[in-house]
């Protein structure tokens, strides 16, 4: 399929995106939907402007490249962002800060990988309905996944007495964090991990003056997505301008 924007020209002559793979496929979110997600491969560096001019377009990371939703028919993802220094946690959300920074240990540190990210990967994906195909991944592909990357990025783990039990992969701007993906064990319910991640990523954006924290796609009849409506007020990219939204969560 041709597409014009297939060197797609940044708002700087450091990188360029290239096009290497562009089909149509069923889409991953919505029943009944084709999707079109041009897959595009970042030539050149990418700074952390850069990275924060790619988040503000509208797209996402997936390993060496990034992609955004092109889809002929649809147009219900919204690319999902939350004002760092105007946002305000809820007081369920405070009770799981609090909960969580009592009894979990997080740290910062570069993406890396073992055998228990890669099972708790699977175990993520298989108990929340997440791998539509039932194949657990094996090491290469959580490595090309989740390890590579195109531009600077941090993982942010979680551990309950010694025990790794979430991990979230950070894309990281000069005013940007972009929350590219989330796994955790899912029998740890009483620390809401998913929610916690979250929080913490807004909260260190906070203490190292970023603007924005990237959420990634909403969409609202997506269970597994539309939990994002809850970090409020946030902002979303359609007909690409970015709109605030302080709706009530599904």
């Amino acid at each position: 399929m041709s597409d014009p924007q297939s060197h797609l020209p940044l708002p700087s002559t450091e990188c360029r995106l290239v096009v290497v793979q562009d089909q149509l496929q069923p889409c991953p979110y919505l029943d009944g939907i084709t999707a079109r997600m041009p897959l595009r491969l970042p030539v050149g560096k990418v700074s952390a402007d850069i990275t924060d001019q790619l988040l503000a377009m509208g797209y996402r990371r997936s390993g060496d490249f990034v992609y955004r939703p092109q889809c002929p028919t649809c147009d219900e993802c919204k690319p999902t962002r939350v004002v760092a220094d105007r946002f305000r946690p809820t007081g369920s959300m405070r009770r799981v800060l609090s909960r969580g920074d009592r009894g979990l240990t997080f740290r910062w540190g570069e993406p890396s990988f073992d055998r228990r990210r890669l099972e708790l990967f699977n175990q993520h994906r298989l108990e929340r309905g997440l791998d539509s195909d039932g194949e657990p991944i094996d090491a290469e592909a959580y490595r090309s996944f989740l390890v590579d990357t195109c531009c600077q990025t941090m993982e942010f783990s979680i551990t309950l007495r010694d025990r790794l039990v979430g991990v979230s992969i950070v894309d990281i701007g000069r005013e940007s964090v972009s929350a590219v993906y989330t796994q955790y064990d899912p029998h740890v319910g009483r620390y809401s991990l998913g929610t916690y991640s979250i929080l913490k990523q807004i909260q260190w954006a906070q203490q190292t003056s970023r603007k924005y924290v990237y959420l990634g796609m909403y969409v609202a009849a997506n269970a597994h997505l539309n939990y994002k409506a809850r970090f409020r007020p946030q902002q979303r990219l359609s007909g690409g301008q970015w709109t605030e939204f302080n709706d009530d969560p599904p």
